[in-house]
């Protein structure tokens, strides 16, 4: 097999746009020479493939999959959102649970993943939502699509209680449906998920942390938290619960009772956006001389979406404050590590979007006014080798300089096109233009490939 005239833009050398021809055997580069491409031969680039960090499978297309067509399929028009506020997302999906069936799981499952191998995914950490309602249901579906796709994704599961566990008429319903599943199904879960902030008091949110973290120890997982999803100001002596999160993980030991391999994940934190930067480093301290391995994934599509609403009080409507975690600032000058995430596709906490994490990275350079060529290099990473380190993944195919024995299997191909070609005048001639050609790392975050020119690597 060969590859001729490739570019590898994540290459650290003075080289990075320099074209080559590869030599194929055995998934390995057992050639690489300079290209002897012919003039004008448009570049194939390429690069370590793509993660999503953090994305859930039970709740994808819930408002997109136009599946109610099928009388097999549940119909979920009447869910679409109407004021686009968190409580009424978490409402109407409560509501979606309740009309859950095997077969439109496993279809819309097999919709993302599908699409997200062909977007250039080839790891993911999918959350189902395991309560009182769904019970087993989300995870056996998940189960099973974690083997069908087996040979194309690398694939966690994550069992997550999105509602409470200490709190509320069926917090401990909840508590006792996660804690059995946890058991019965122990070899197919790798990740334990809460959300703590969505308890009925901080006592509760607090009992919600230490629970998931003494339940991830004991049945060594992953741990991963949606946290301090709000804009509000903290008052003393409350702090932002990522900081409780910090004590409650020394106070149970974690590095010392924990497997070694496994992470911590801290989802949207948005509420850090509105710390001052002495707290901001202060927690950043916190966090690297605890050595704990915590991990921040930001979640702008959600975050934006549902950040920022006007009260019913406001008399000054047009103000809408955004927030999410500005994840390059957190990496570069606070020294954490962090990434970006989906979150969800077509459901009423996220109505937009495809899923692309290109997609994603490139609007990122507008939500962090990041346009910089460093700043490019870091986005990438942030959906790629950054977000796979924060599951707890090895590092990609790809990652450092691709020399003679490198494997190349698993890494992501684009494929320049030639020409546009357009229709043209009435005698039936065609309009063909040169297409633009990509050639570096910021041609790929400032405009993302067309998915039809993507491939992974077999």
């Amino acid at each position: 097999m060969e590859f001729n005239n490739v570019i590898f833009p994540c290459q650290s050398s003075a080289e990075a746009e320099s074209r080559w021809d590869i030599h194929v055997k055995d998934g390995k580069a057992c050639r690489i020479l300079p290209s002897q491409h012919m003039p004008g031969e448009p570049p194939k680039l390429l690069l370590p493939a793509l993660c999503h960090p953090h994305i859930h499978l039970d709740k994808a297309y819930i408002l997109t999959c136009n599946n109610s067509f099928s009388n097999r399929h549940p119909d979920y028009s009447d869910l679409v959102p109407n004021t686009g506020s968190f409580d009424e997302a978490l409402g109407n999906t409560s509501k979606a649970k309740q009309r859950y069936t095997d077969e439109d799981l496993y279809l819309r499952g097999r919709q993302l993943l599908a699409t997200s191998y062909q977007q250039g995914v080839t790891c993911l950490r999918a959350f189902v939502e395991l309560d009182h309602v769904t019970g087993s249901l989300p995870l056996t579906t998940a189960i099973r699509l974690k083997s069908e796709f087996a040979h194309l994704l690398e694939m966690q599961i994550c069992a997550f209680a999105q509602d409470p566990l200490f709190s509320t008429a069926h917090g401990d319903e909840n508590r006792l449906t996660i804690t059995a599943l946890l058991t019965e199904y122990a070899s197919c879960i790798q990740a334990l998920g809460t959300t703590p902030y969505v308890e009925e008091s901080r006592e509760a949110s607090l009992r919600n942390i230490k629970w998931a973290i003494t339940t991830a120890i004991h049945h060594r997982l992953h741990l991963d938290f949606h946290l301090d999803y709000n804009l509000a100001t903290p008052l003393p002596p409350n702090q932002p619960m990522v900081f409780s999160v910090v004590q409650q993980l020394q106070a149970h030991d974690w590095l010392a009772l924990a497997d070694e391999s496994k992470t911590i994940v801290l989802g949207h934190c948005t509420q850090l956006t509105v710390l001052c930067d002495s707290e901001l480093e202060q927690l950043a301290t916190i966090i690297i001389q605890s050595k704990l391995p915590i991990h921040f994934v930001g979640l702008p599509s959600s975050d934006l979406f549902m950040m920022g609403r006007p009260g019913l009080e406001t008399n000054a409507s047009q103000a809408r404050p955004r927030g999410t975690l500005h994840v390059i600032s957190m990496i570069r000058d606070l020294g954490l590590s962090a990434c970006i995430g989906i979150n969800n596709v077509g459901n009423a906490f996220t109505p937009l979007g495809s899923g692309d994490p290109l997609e994603m990275a490139a609007w990122c350079v507008a939500i962090y006014q990041a346009g910089t060529i460093s700043e490019a290099m870091i986005l990438y990473g942030c959906i790629s080798w950054l977000a796979r380190r924060a599951i707890g993944f090895g590092e990609n195919p790809g990652c450092g300089n691709i020399v003679e024995g490198t494997s190349l299997q698993g890494m992501l191909m684009v494929q320049n096109k030639r020409h546009i070609k357009l229709p043209g005048t009435a005698d039936g001639s065609e309009l063909t233009i040169p297409a633009r050609q990509r050639t570096n790392l910021k041609d790929i975050v400032w405009d993302p490939p067309p998915i039809e020119t993507r491939s992974i690597v077999k």
